[in-house]
């Protein structure tokens, strides 16, 4: 028989034993939420609007670390209740490189591809590089993709760049036209007290960024392939908050001298989240993307 101070340990390991259960179930009651993706509300084809080309290549929506659905949630509802795009697909991923897809481009016009993965809390971009590259190879492999836009959220555009200018089968593959980067980081040995200047380069310590240098001279880009790169900074700061302005402008260095057309664009008083959500940022990204 169990005495009183046993007893009360008993009590006690069983109500925390308790707690730790509920907590998990929480927490995966809370992923399973945030990895559902937005609804789908199909195009009114009889409602076109005579402003926006209507195409059927897919764009591709990568969100940064640690984002979800809730990343693209505002952009695809804004398409979708203006009549411009549709969500036709969402693609989830795991750590092992797993894909699973749910829903189809066949006959759709302005398609969206949410990509959200199942774990994208590393620290590194590497191994959503990986997971990322193997939705490219599926999407191209079993649904036939052969143009693609991105738009891209923080890290989600670093992996994307990793992804892309490293393999050159998916630069044969698939044609990638207009790539949105919002507050993406290409070189992260900068802080916000250092100005760009087009050698900069040569002072980086990143030996990331120096891949992406090396892999971009070697690089297959497609017939009118832009980069559209959108930063944001809060006040009069040089950063959006989490990313210096400098680790972004970058950019303009990785794809000089090459036939990418680039294209820069500040937006004040924005936060990196808000790169995903203020109106007239997504505004430009639709009129980038779809707009005649």
């Amino acid at each position: 028989m169990l005495n009183k101070k046993q007893l009360v340990i008993k009590i006690v390991l069983k109500r925390l034993w308790y707690l730790i259960f509920g907590i998990i179930v929480i927490a995966m009651a809370v992923q399973l939420y945030l990895l559902k993706g937005t609804p789908s509300q199909p195009l009114n084809m009889h409602r076109l609007r005579s402003d926006v080309s209507y195409t059927d290549t897919p764009t591709l929506l990568i969100p940064g670390q640690g984002g979800n659905t809730i990343t693209f949630n505002t952009f695809i509802k804004r398409a979708q209740n203006e009549n411009i795009a549709q969500s036709a697909m969402v693609v989830r991923v795991s750590p092992t490189g797993q894909v699973r897809v749910k829903g189809s481009l066949k006959g759709q016009k302005n398609p969206l591809i949410q990509i959200l993965y199942d774990w994208n809390y590393n620290v590194s971009f590497k191994p959503q590089m990986h997971q990322l590259t193997q939705v490219l190879i599926v999407l191209h492999q079993r649904y036939h993709v052969k143009r693609l836009n991105i738009v891209a959220h923080s890290y989600g555009g670093t992996e994307f760049l990793h992804a892309y200018l490293s393999n050159h089968k998916l630069q044969k593959e698939i044609a990638f036209q207009k790539i949105v980067l919002l507050g993406v980081p290409v070189e992260e040995s900068f802080g916000t007290n250092t100005k760009y200047t087009a050698w900069l380069f040569k002072k980086s310590r990143d030996a990331e960024f120096k891949q992406l240098l090396r892999q971009v001279k070697k690089a297959r880009f497609a017939n009118n392939e832009t980069v559209y790169n959108i930063m944001g900074k809060e006040a009069d700061q040089k950063t959006d908050g989490e990313v210096p302005n400098i680790q972004s402008q970058m950019m303009a260095t990785l794809f000089k001298n090459t036939s990418v057309k680039y294209v820069q664009r500040w937006y004040p008083k924005t936060t990196h989240r808000q790169l995903h959500e203020k109106k007239a940022i997504l505004d430009y990204v639709m009129q980038t993307l779809w707009g005649k």
